[in-house]
């Protein structure tokens, strides 16, 4: 094992279904938008000054699509790592998680304890870090990875490898914030604790937003006053986020 790394874990872009806030899962088939091929273009440029020097990716088509997107340029090879797929939900695969959050107990149960599987076909928060851990550890071994891995994976599973390497409960991974095409840092060295260098970064951070000037009518009235609210840029809720 060398003795320092830098690693790197990559979001994929924007896709139609984080528009729609529905739970894509492992579902087939769902490519980005053309925004997220954007927003992974402006991340591949902000991370050009890296030297990236190994690609391990989902093999989901919105994780793949955004690695090779990172790729370009590098001489680099996308290497596939079915451990780095998204939760599997089951029978919620394709639903809308907000509807669900009106009408499904056993989700809202998922929502507040995802360490715990209402149903035998979904997969919860420590099964999903056991084998995503063991993914990223693997691949750290491997000589031809090099010292700056970066790996593509989906929301979920980007904040339960961040708990790991920060000490986190996997129940509490929901607590971070991981936004389409944003990367977060990793340093590890000999026998120095891991080091969370960045979570979740943009270039164009969609939680950011200015507020709204009041119209002369409101200031009258604080109550009438309003700001505009900052969502991610999936429009994510609750702790499974439906943009895998």
């Amino acid at each position: 094992m060398r003795n320092k790394q830098t690693l790197l874990f990559v979001r994929h872009g924007q896709t139609s279904w984080n528009v729609e806030h529905r739970l894509p899962g492992r579902l087939p088939g769902i490519p980005l938008t053309d925004q997220g091929r954007q927003q992974v273009a402006r991340l591949a440029e902000a991370l050009s000054v890296l030297p990236i020097s190994a690609i391990i990716s989902s093999p989901l088509e919105r994780a793949r699509e955004t690695a090779e997107i990172l790729a370009q340029g590098r001489g680099l090879e996308v290497w596939l790592e079915p451990d780095l797929m998204d939760t599997d939900v089951g029978h919620w695969a394709g639903e809308r998680y907000d509807e669900l959050l009106k009408q499904d107990p056993a989700w809202k149960a998922f929502v507040h304890d995802p360490t715990v599987a209402p149903t035998p076909d979904i997969e919860t928060f420590p099964q999903v870090q056991q084998r995503a851990v063991a993914a990223v550890e693997r691949w750290r071994q491997r000589p031809e990875v090099g010292a700056w891995p970066l790996f593509v994976a989906h929301a979920d599973v980007i904040k339960l490898l961040l708990a790991h390497y920060s000490g986190l409960p996997a129940g509490r991974a929901p607590l971070l914030m991981i936004d389409n095409a944003s990367v977060s840092i990793v340093e590890l060295e000999g026998e120095f604790p891991p080091r969370l260098v960045a979570v979740g970064w943009t270039p164009r951070p969609g939680w950011l937003r200015a507020p709204v000037a009041p119209t002369p009518a409101a200031s009258c009235s604080s109550s009438t006053a309003t700001s505009s609210g900052g969502g991610g840029q999936s429009g994510e809720k609750g702790t499974i986020e439906g943009e895998a």
